[in-house]
């Protein structure tokens, strides 16, 4: 699975990176988030889409959008958005069927940007076991592309014309990992690579089989790795010293695995 990640480029870099047409993150009721390095379920989180207009906003022409997404999807149908923090990913091998994901998979689809992810690896020292967290990112220190889903949940007890009678969640799409990904957990993320982003984001391409296809496991990208402090066990840490590698008496096991 992927249930912490890196979040740390600036939105006028995203909007450069990823041909922004229409920023909401400036134009929408709350701060836009600063550099997260240790990204936990429910969080605000940048996302890229190109939604359908909506009833209230006719007129406005489908474009490519960056907006502010709670991380964890709720489902159009939730009596309520307690459960939102559970679905913060789907697996590629069902997300076209499951009831939670499959209705975003067919016309709600995005991208997360991530500088990179965490993993934790078991390991097992002096008979004891404990879980070593792993930073994986890009080796040319490119952003990731995560293949993400978002739903818009309406909240009843707001008036239609309340700026929060909409909450806009989304989650990440996982596959089974491959190569010495899989040696530190079974799953990875998704990703969209650059010449696939408009085949993905476009709400009009609905068929199942083009869509798995426009999905690549985030090994594609050629990823490396480095163990990292425990601190990142704790949501309540953040900040950039969070992904430096562990200076070689630190490391447990010794090396890098990939």
């Amino acid at each position: 699975m992927c249930g912490r990640f890196v979040s740390a480029r600036k939105r006028l870099e995203l909007l450069e990176e990823f041909s922004i047409e229409r920023d909401r993150v400036a134009d929408g009721p709350d701060p836009e988030p600063g550099p997260d390095y240790n990204v936990a379920p429910t969080r605000r989180v940048y996302a890229v889409m190109e939604p359908r207009p909506r009833d209230e906003e006719p007129d406005q022409p489908p474009a490519r959008e960056l907006r502010v997404v709670r991380w964890g999807l709720v489902p159009f149908w939730a009596k309520d958005a307690s459960g939102g923090g559970k679905l913060i990913n789907a697996r590629a091998e069902t997300v076209a069927v499951k009831p939670a994901f499959r209705r975003p998979f067919a016309k709600r689809r995005c991208i997360i940007p991530a500088d990179g992810y965490y993993e934790w690896q078991a390991v097992t020292e002096q008979g004891k076991q404990r879980k070593q967290p792993y930073y994986i990112y890009r080796k040319d220190g490119g952003a990731l592309a995560f293949a993400g889903l978002y739903e818009l949940w309406r909240d009843q007890a707001l008036p239609d014309d309340h700026e929060r009678a909409w909450l806009w969640t989304a989650a990440i799409i996982t596959t089974q990992a491959t190569d010495d990904v899989g040696q530190i957990h079974d799953r990875m993320p998704m990703v969209i690579t650059h010449d696939h982003w408009a085949d993905w984001l476009d709400p009009d391409n609905s068929e199942p089989g083009q869509l798995q296809a426009t999905m690549l496991p985030a090994m594609a990208g050629g990823l490396t790795s480095h163990p990292v402090s425990m601190a990142v066990n704790s949501v309540r840490n953040n900040g950039p010293e969070l992904i430096v590698p562990l200076s070689a008496d630190q490391e447990r096991p010794p090396g890098e695995l990939f």
